[in-house]
């Protein structure tokens, strides 16, 4: 009897030095993903007891399993380290990458809505950038056809900046921040915005540089007809690439 009781007393203490060393591993999807997508970080770890994620964007969790998206494109290096019972760490590693949008400009005037090429369209993050003139995203040219394109966006509106000698949409903006506020740009879709602009007065085309008939048509008041704004948002889905 006493030698079944010292087995059974040993027996816990060699099961505890048997356990094995903790493995980290994951499956994340979609991979590749769009800004704004959500992406499930699902955890298949083995022997751990603890968990804690870094999603390679300044976010980190404690949870099991992770639902999580990204505001902007680009490679992101993701890590699940699993704790075990007695200090044992496993760490692993993953690439996520994230497209960005794309967005369609098409520039058109505002009265007769021909389109207008040779257009310079710069993009920028807030409204508060656009008036100041301050971290512009890029700038682009129309084509023959009033259009210009921006790829790799993250996942916000934008405030679209349209400018050329004889045209801008200062007077517009001045009037309703819809004509240059496009929609969020939503995951897994091209977007396509009509930026309306106006054929300039001759008094307004003294100053020929971009920030002088800014800062003009922004102090006025707006003049002239008006009519119903017409709906910009104009999207359709597309393949992962």
């Amino acid at each position: 009897m006493k030698r079944y009781l010292t087995i059974l007393t040993v027996l816990p203490i060699l099961l505890a030095g048997c356990q094995r060393e903790p493995y980290a591993d994951a499956i994340i999807t979609p991979n590749p993903a769009y800004v704004g997508e959500n992406i499930s970080f699902t955890n298949i770890s083995d022997n751990a007891e603890s968990f804690e994620w870094n999603l390679g964007d300044g976010t980190t969790s404690s949870a099991f399993n992770v639902t999580h998206f990204y505001d902007d494109p680009g490679l992101y290096l993701v890590s699940l380290t699993a704790f075990g019972r007695k200090g044992g760490v496993s760490t692993a590693t993953f690439e996520v990458d994230v497209i960005g949008s794309e967005l369609k400009i098409i520039v058109k005037e505002y009265y007769d809505e021909y389109v207008v090429p040779n257009m310079s369209v710069i993009l920028y993050p807030t409204r508060q950038d656009w008036i100041e003139e301050t971290n512009p995203v890029g700038e682009r040219y129309t084509n023959a056809v009033g259009e210009c394109i921006f790829t790799g966006l993250s996942y916000q509106r934008y405030y679209v900046d349209c400018w050329a000698p004889d045209y801008n949409n200062y007077d517009l903006a001045s009037k309703d921040v819809a004509y240059i506020e496009t929609q969020p740009l939503e995951p897994g879709y091209d977007h396509t915005f009509i930026a309306y602009v106006k054929d300039l007065p001759p008094t307004a085309r003294k100053s020929t540089s971009r920030s002088g008939q800014k800062e003009m048509r922004m102090k006025e008041e707006g003049t002239g007809r008006s009519r119903e704004l017409k709906p910009n948002k104009i999207s359709t889905p597309r393949e992962k690439k």
